[in-house]
């Protein structure tokens, strides 16, 4: 049988030579992750469980980085969970305050996660991985508390929906615009349990990081999972970080696909995802003037270096606007290292944001940007539900890097151009 990149991996996992969609199956993990907000339940239902020991303690990674450094007394204690948890199971991969990043930055960073693993995450973007070529989807914590003690879990073969995108992009648009651009056309159900393929020419030159940021946002049109096929892009990235031995799954000719959607990408613009869903999503000359409070560039969408690179482009020689507030968020240490070596930091700066250390604090309303009554924001983010950023009056209008700085510079939402940029 002919079978999809997912359907591969999956069946490799469950040890059978073939599986179907809609198939049951129960398959190895290769990697399991939990942060500070699910794993603490995860380990709850690990103990009462009766369980002593996770099945590896190199394939359990803890990620506390929603609310660390703690913003109260409530996150001190989750985090403080993850903590000794770690300690007593003596789990590798521990990343305290100061080594700590986003987790779905972090674990593709440090070479945890490989083309051809099967990952879950107590994390609905764990299905970021899918930029590698990886199948990883997120968990429920009483799934991965299961994870943890068995390293097996059951999963539904999806169903793929393979989305070919065609043509060049145009100045300003990066991946962020294709997967607003994509989840507007299919809608926050388009892909509902169904994996995303992601292929085309465009996508063959496309930047890693730009890859992380589709994958990411596959699970805001429902998606179990998204994944691109590997290719040298892939091998450039993880061939000096990868610790272990990893695959390349690729689908083969004959293999059948749900449904295929084929875009050219060449007549999009820079896209504008408005409150309150990331599907209601309008070219930015259709929106006529928004004004906005604040602008968050960062999260486990956009917080790659990549995406300050392109930020500091647009934020060079220019001021944030009075009454705007600008925060950048770079999403791992090593990222924020490397942007202060490239003097990113004093453009920033100089402009007037405040940067942050690595955390998804404000793109969850938690700590480190949250909203008032009545604010707008445009941020880089992955969700503008109601109160995502917090609170229910507030709203939050999604962008790529570029247009967010732009913002925060002209007060309102606009794009470089206005700046006299180009690209």
């Amino acid at each position: 049988m002919e079978m999809t990149i997912t359907e591969k991996i999956l069946a490799a996992h469950a040890g059978l030579e073939e599986v179907h969609p809609g198939q049951l199956i129960n398959a190895k993990v290769d990697v399991a992750l939990g942060n500070d907000i699910t794993a603490p339940i995860a380990i709850d239902r690990f103990r009462k469980a009766g369980a002593k020991r996770v099945f590896d303690k190199g394939r359990l990674v803890l990620v506390p980085d929603h609310f660390a450094p703690n913003k109260d007394i409530p996150s001190a204690e989750q985090c403080r969970i993850l903590r000794d948890f770690a300690r007593e199971q003596q789990i590798d991969h521990y990343y305290e305050v100061g080594r700590v990043g986003i987790e779905h930055a972090l674990l593709p960073e440090q070479g945890l996660v490989l083309p051809g693993d099967l990952v879950v995450g107590a994390d609905s973007h764990t299905c970021t991985y899918g930029a590698l070529g990886a199948f990883s989807t997120g968990v429920g914590s009483t799934d991965l508390a299961a994870v943890m003690i068995t390293g097996e879990l059951w999963f539904k073969v999806p169903e793929t929906l393979k989305i070919v995108y065609r043509g060049r992009l145009a100045p300003w648009v990066d991946g962020k615009d294709l997967i607003l651009f994509t989840i507007g056309r299919i809608g926050v159900d388009g892909a509902l349990y169904k994996a995303i393929e992601f292929s085309g020419e465009t996508m063959e030159g496309l930047p890693m990081e730009e890859r992380f940021t589709m994958a990411n946002m596959a699970i805001e049109a429902g998606a179990k999972n998204g994944i691109f096929p590997p290719d040298r892009v892939t091998e450039e990235y993880v061939r000096e970080r990868a610790g272990r031995e990893y695959r390349f799954f690729q689908s083969d000719p004959g293999a059948e696909y749900g449904e295929i959607r084929e875009f050219d990408v060449s007549q999009i613009g820079p896209q504008v995802a408005l409150p309150h869903l990331p599907s209601n999503t309008k070219e930015m000359g259709e929106i006529g003037e928004i004004r906005i409070d604040q602008a968050v560039i960062g999260s486990c969408t956009n917080g790659w270096l990549g995406d300050l690179r392109t930020a500091a482009r647009v934020l060079r020689g220019h001021s944030v606007s009075p009454g705007v507030r600008l925060i950048v968020i770079p999403a791992t240490p090593t990222i924020y290292r490397q942007a202060m070596k490239e003097g990113l930091f004093e453009i920033f700066l100089d402009a007037g944001a405040v940067i942050s250390p690595p955390t998804c604090g404000p793109c969850l309303g938690g700590y480190m940007g949250v909203l008032a009554k009545g604010e707008r924001a445009i941020a880089t983010t992955n969700r503008n539900f109601v109160g995502r950023m917090g609170h229910p009056e507030s709203e939050v209008y999604l962008s790529n890097p570029a247009v967010a700085a732009a913002s925060a510079v002209l007060g309102r939402i606009g794009g470089p151009e206005e700046l006299g940029l180009e690209e």
